[in-house]
């Protein structure tokens, strides 16, 4: 069947059209602008600009780990390794893109079946040992390996030696990281004694000792050491109260109040002061972050205060619900 040629030209036409989106370069300043949006838990402005932009040609690579780790922060899991899969496809050298493709992929496995976690756990291992390999001075990614193999039994790759030796390299790039990890496998061998030092010891050797001193809460928390847990959290408080702008690890301390069900006004608070700064992060997300406050208010009498909460959320993604959040 010939085509006439006013729809030749129309086909040419669109074919010459989706070239040019393909071999588009997307502007570093749009990049910057989704990224922004994701820090500051604008997901629903983070989705929208990035579903405008192509996903093949310079900068996809970037916009398709921005979208992956929107996904994250939504729990849309398939999505997000959808997202993660293709900034890794497109760009196979970067760190980066493979921790977050590691931990997705995490997600996907403790969501998973009994019969499909088991391979999806090896993926997420895969992912974070390429990481690891290709930039041995992330910090996040090693920390993220070490987590994985002091936790997961040796038919699934892990092992306290392995996770001695990810120590060791954490050691010469972040020796907070480092100590939390050796706390973390401390636990694991329920030598509580030892996690408790090396969870002080990140705290004094970080640079942002308030998300640390959280850490030592959630330890506390776990052992019932009620005054131990309140004078961490105010630590944690004193802390943050020392940067420039509200620290994050304010958000993590609140969550372990929440989790404890201890002080609900502290923990109110804490989410206050991270919610006014100007130092948001997508580890915090802001939209969660109002989905607390909100219970908390509604716990603390404030009923009106916390429908705003919960406007405020809805506001900035609308594709998460509270009943995703449960508990920290």
């Amino acid at each position: 069947m010939r085509i006439g040629g006013g729809k030749a030209v129309a086909l040419v036409a669109a074919w010459l059209a989706a070239t040019a989106m393909a071999c588009a370069q997307i502007p570093a300043a749009t990049l910057t602008q989704a990224n922004s949006y994701l820090q500051t838990g604008q997901a629903d402005k983070a989705l929208a600009l990035l579903g405008t932009l192509p996903t093949s040609g310079a900068g996809a690579d970037a916009a398709q780990n921005l979208l992956c780790r929107v996904r994250f922060q939504l729990e849309q899991w398939g999505q997000a390794q959808n997202a993660c899969q293709q900034a890794v496809n497109l760009s196979n050298k970067n760190s980066d893109y493979f921790m977050w493709l590691g931990r997705v992929m995490g997600q996907v496995a403790s969501h998973a079946s009994f019969i499909s976690a088991y391979g999806d756990a090896k993926k997420s291992l895969s992912a974070m040992q390429t990481a690891a390999q290709l930039n041995p001075q992330n910090g996040p990614a090693l920390s993220d390996l070490g987590d994985y193999y002091a936790q997961a039994p040796g038919i699934a790759g892990g092992g306290m030696d392995k996770a001695q030796q990810i120590a060791s390299q954490l050691d010469k790039v972040d020796p907070a990281r480092a100590a939390q990890l050796r706390g973390d496998m401390a636990m694991q061998q329920k030598n509580y004694t030892s996690a408790e030092q090396y969870y002080k010891q990140a705290a004094s050797a970080s640079a942002t000792p308030a998300d640390m001193w959280s850490v030592l809460a959630s330890f506390y928390r776990g052992r019932q050491e009620w005054p131990q847990l309140d004078a961490a959290i105010q630590s944690c408080i004193a802390a943050a109260a020392k940067n420039k702008n509200p620290d994050p690890g304010l958000y993590d301390g609140a969550g372990v109040l929440i989790a404890a069900k201890r002080n609900p006004q502290i923990a109110a608070q804490m989410l206050q002061s991270y919610l006014s700064g100007t130092s948001l992060t997508e580890e915090a997300p802001a939209f969660i972050a109002h989905i607390r406050l909100s219970r908390l208010k509604q716990q603390l009498g404030d009923s009106a205060g916390a429908q705003q909460e919960l406007a405020a959320a809805a506001s900035l993604a609308k594709e998460f619900s509270p009943s995703q959040d449960p508990a920290p």
